[in-house]
């Protein structure tokens, strides 16, 4: 249980560093000369220094991409990052394999939807961690029907909310 619940978890708080490892979108057409890169990326690309030329273009770039967001990182967010990349190391292939289905899956999602999910995340995070985990030892010892009426639950609320929030600013704006 508790196995799959720091999966769950990692996959969702790692989801910005998965559009970087799991995405070609970042692939140009052209290749990055080392030199172009300033002073603090090639400290931190240090290790590809040499075989920088040979690198495929895409690579490159998802290199330089992560590097300047590295240099532009707090000493804490740099931690955080390092603690999520070691226990994405740590993950077997199948977890791995796992996770980056789920990922696609989650960007095949209609943007309307791939939003609740992250307004819900959001409002989970924001629990205290003793609710935090009496809601996951709850949901994890619901029936499957019971966790999909949850599911239904929360995407008729968020839609409730997203539906009457326009209504809510026209009332406020017009003084009612």
């Amino acid at each position: 249980m508790k196995a799959n619940e720091k999966l769950l978890n990692y996959l969702l708080r790692s989801l910005a560093v998965l559009v970087l490892l799991c995405s070609n979108a970042f692939a140009q057409e052209d290749a990055i000369d080392w030199n172009s890169l300033n002073e603090p990326q090639q400290r931190v690309l240090q290790q590809y220094q040499e075989s920088w030329g040979s690198l495929d273009v895409a690579r490159q770039h998802r290199l330089a991409t992560g590097s300047a967001r590295w240099v532009e990182m707090s000493g804490k967010d740099r931690a955080a990052a390092q603690e999520r990349f070691t226990t994405w190391r740590s993950l077997s292939d199948d977890q791995r394999s796992g996770i980056r289905q789920s990922y696609r899956e989650f960007q095949g999602l209609p943007r309307d939807e791939r939003q609740r999910i992250r307004e819900n995340y959001r409002r989970f995070k924001d629990l205290s961690p003793e609710r935090r985990q009496q809601m996951r030892e709850r949901f994890h010892n619901m029936t499957p029907d019971q966790k999909q009426r949850v599911r239904d639950h929360m995407r008729d609320r968020t839609r409730r909310q997203r539906d009457t929030a326009p209504q809510q600013r026209r009332r406020q704006s017009d003084g009612v």
